[in-house]
């Protein structure tokens, strides 16, 4: 059966994501929300790391021969994320002194390597995305030595540049043997705070790498991880999501309180390793959070501010994104359509170079009460992601692996900036794409890949054929289509998409 063909939206996502990623160093236009100091949940860390992982669920479930499309975006992606202004928040939350750890405030000195201890909230995002991207494309990018290297140095603060040099191996080890030495707990986020949620990616992690390299640290982490959770348990009395334990007194946080994001971003990840539990009190869970808009729309109501030590919190949550992201994971449908009517109807849906967001909008609800406050954490990331992803999706992702032969197959091993995919797979041995010039510039030409020296194929375009291919040799009656070494490249003329099949002969 057939994948099927993305619709506008779902492009328009992807094409955002790529906008984005291709922003000058240092550029973080359409990326700022309400939080300062990139503490909070809508930082840079998490829109990059939540556009990777979307970008990696799209081609793994819907357009999985478009390798030459996802790659670079992804490539480029990680690199921004190793930016310093995306990681230098830590050198001064590593002190402590927040609501969490205030008693360690003076104990701890400032950390400017960003993954050497705690920050898990960071350092797990850059192990997981790197190992996705190997992964996904058979590749040791990340593994090279060096390959994830910290930066920064600043001539108004002197002294010498700080470099830390790591990369998936070295990091991987690192994160594995820091939940270990805290008996597979967790490690913490911002000193002395597990969090639940925070530690699911370097789960994630953990299997990439088993895939990649082979072992089970994975299934041990886990089998840990559930053990030492097992003293407070996941829920609490209200039957939602436990949020962290203090690493020093053991004090448990619930969310006994209802904040959406808790419940929502934890199910979605947590899913991916634990899915009977996760499905059975999803129902519950995302009850206590949906209200219904005047249009029949679906939303999650903004949380009001809440005052902490004295000081009102001025901060991105995502309620609302997380929600939509969540009942995506559950194959929640009904919820799922229900939230993105409301986005599309109350939160000014808006095209820009092609790709599709939601811009910030800082108002909590409209004049009838629908919710029209939305950060760019949803709005770039997660309402996307959510269109993206299809039910289990991360489940998919971590308990189906491709196998070895999903690499030989045919593809689109380069995709131009100005051509739309929206359709990329192989269905019985024969290369589908379907494709469309934006007409949006001179970026227009795809390759395919792994079809040359490979038998015989056989070209057909609206049911006509259009080249042939003998071994090393093509036949083509049409300009568009040459060989270069080992690929065919094509260009990509006029603005209507066209489907192009490559079929084996026998």
């Amino acid at each position: 059966m057939t994948l099927g063909v993305l619709d506008s939206k779902q492009i328009g996502h992807i094409r955002h994501f790529d906008n984005l990623s291709r922003q000058a160093p240092n550029d973080w236009s359409f990326m700022g929300g309400k939080g300062v100091s990139q503490d909070d949940f809508g930082g840079y860390r998490f829109q990059l790391s939540y556009m990777i992982y979307a970008l990696a669920l799209t081609h793994r479930h819907r357009l999985p021969a478009a390798p030459g499309l996802f790659q670079p975006m992804i490539q480029r992606l990680v690199e921004r994320l190793l930016e310093p202004e995306v990681w230098l928040y830590w050198r001064d939350v590593s002190r402590g002194g927040s609501v969490y750890n205030a008693h360690l405030a003076g104990q701890l000195g400032e950390e400017w390597d960003p993954v050497v201890r705690d920050n898990i909230m960071y350092s797990a995002y850059v192990q997981s995305t790197a190992l996705l991207h190997d992964y996904l494309f058979a590749s040791d990018k990340y593994a090279q030595p060096g390959a994830l290297t910290f930066r920064h140095w600043s001539f108004f603060w002197g002294g010498n540049e700080r470099k830390f040099e790591y990369d998936r191996e070295s990091l991987n080890e690192h994160l594995y043997w820091l939940m270990v030495r805290n008996g597979y707990i967790g490690v913490a986020c911002e000193p002395n705070c597990v969090f639940q949620i925070c530690n699911q990616p370097a789960i994630l992690g953990f299997r990439l790498h088993d895939l990649i390299t082979g072992g089970n640290r994975a299934e041990e982490v886990v089998a840990g991880y559930e053990q030492a959770w097992s003293e407070f348990g996941r829920l609490d009395d209200s039957g939602h999501y436990n949020m962290l334990v203090t690493e020093d007194n053991k004090t448990l946080f619930g969310n006994t309180s209802g904040i959406p994001w808790v419940d929502a971003w934890c199910g979605a990840l947590m899913n991916m390793w634990n899915r009977e539990f996760v499905h059975s009190h999803y129902p519950q869970q995302v009850n206590d959070f949906l209200r219904v808009g005047s249009q029949g729309t679906l939303f999650v109501p903004s949380n009001p501010q809440r005052e902490v030590m004295g000081q009102v919190v001025v901060s991105d949550t995502c309620d609302f994104g997380w929600t939509a992201a969540w009942a995506s994971e559950m194959g929640d449908s009904a919820t799922l359509s229900g939230l993105l009517d409301h986005a599309d109807t109350f939160m000014a849906p808006t095209q820009m170079r092609g790709g599709l967001y939601y811009p910030r909008n800082d108002t909590p609800e409209d004049k009838n009460g629908n919710r029209t406050e939305i950060e760019p954490m949803s709005g770039n990331v997660l309402l996307g992601y959510a269109r993206l992803n299809v039910p289990d999706g991360l489940w998919k992702l971590y308990n189906h692996p491709w196998d070895r032969s999903h690499f030989d197959e045919p593809a689109l091993t380069a995709v131009g900036r100005d051509v739309e995919v929206s359709q990329a797979e192989v269905l019985d041995g024969a290369l589908i794409t379907r494709l469309r010039n934006t007409g949006c510039g001179p970026e227009n030409m795809v390759t395919f890949g792994r079809i040359l020296g490979r038998g015989r194929w056989k070209l057909i375009c609206r049911g006509e054929e259009m080249a042939r291919v003998d071994g090393a040799s093509l036949t083509s009656t049409t300009e568009r289509l040459h060989a270069r070494g080992m690929d065919l490249v094509m260009q990509c003329v006029g603005e209507e998409a066209e489907t192009l099949v490559w079929e084996p002969q026998s």
